[in-house]
């Protein structure tokens, strides 16, 4: 057999403090829901998406570090700084909501009526919950991109910008389908189509950097980048204006949240969190679009 010139074994994935991060991941994400299935418990979307959570980021953690370890991601034919980076902050923000609603919908100070030993479970999975969310962030603190340094792209603030907009924007989507009465106005349908053209192109972007394959197509891939960005800030600036006034105006619709709105069945409530969040996005997009002008993508590492 010929030798490869180097060990067969990375073990920098797992003493570097990146891997030591992994490895915290992996361990507080393999607690976290051996909480909630032996004794925590779970129940409802909330619930049933929170174990998603827990379960999906354990997994891929582990695929990561084998294939650092066993050097195997040299085989893949992706960019893998750009996956590992943009997992890290989706992972980051998927583990941070369910740090958040995990506590809130299950977790409670008094015993009765879920008996002292669940509410203990549910108070442990909680906090390991919480570190998790920690352990994940210090990964992105760690492999983000320092100033002149060359780097990937999903390693940047624009690039994991792109990860932020894409989740801000589900959860918008949420809102929607929240019987956000969202097909009321042709005004407010444009406002979704903004939405979804927007969240379509930035995962479109996200994918061709994660696969490395920018290289490949026909344009600038980066000075689209940089276009598409400015466009998106224009698009959302229009739904900024057009939603509120839809949808809170007195002559559209309600200033105030009307007193017989039932709770979690109020369209006024997801109509209010679409603008919070739309608002949110905008300001994402604006600040990718002043760090996009000042960045070099670097697709094959």
């Amino acid at each position: 057999m010929e030798s490869t010139g180097g060990p067969y074994l990375n073990t920098a994935a797992v003493t570097s403090p990146v891997g030591i991060a992994r490895l915290l991941q992996m361990t507080f994400g393999c607690t976290t829901f051996s909480l909630v299935a032996h004794r925590g418990g779970f129940s409802a979307a909330y619930g049933t998406f929170c174990m998603f959570v827990w379960t999906f980021c354990f997994a891929i953690t582990v695929f990561i570090i084998t294939c650092e370890f066993t050097h195997l991601h040299s085989c893949l034919s992706i960019s893998w700084g750009n996956f590992t980076a943009a997992f890290a902050m989706l992972a980051t923000l998927m583990s941070v909501t369910a740090a958040v609603i995990y506590p809130l919908y299950f977790v409670q100070l008094g015993c009765y009526p879920i008996g002292c030993e669940v509410r203990d479970f549910r108070i442990a999975a909680s906090v390991f919950a919480g570190l998790l969310f920690i352990a994940y962030a210090a990964e992105v603190f760690l492999t983000r991109a320092k100033p002149g340094q060359v780097t990937s792209y999903m390693a940047t603030v624009s690039g994991l910008l792109k990860i932020v907009q894409a989740f801000v924007a589900c959860i918008i989507f949420g809102a929607l389908v929240n019987d956000s009465q969202h097909d009321k106005h042709v005004a407010t349908q444009w406002c979704v189509a903004v939405y979804s053209f927007c969240f379509v192109v930035t995962v479109v972007v996200v994918a061709f950097s994660v696969t490395g394959k920018t290289a490949l197509l026909w344009f600038p891939f980066e000075r689209s980048v940089v276009v598409y960005t400015f466009g998106a800030v224009l698009l959302y600036v229009s739904a900024a204006v057009i939603w509120p006034v839809f949808c809170f105006d007195s002559k559209y619709g309600s200033p105030r949240r009307p007193d017989l709105c039932a709770k979690g069945k109020c369209p006024w409530d997801s109509q209010l969190v679409i603008a919070i969040f739309t608002y949110v996005n905008l300001l994402l997009y604006i600040v990718d679009l002043a760090y996009s002008q000042r960045i070099r993508f670097v697709s094959h590492l």
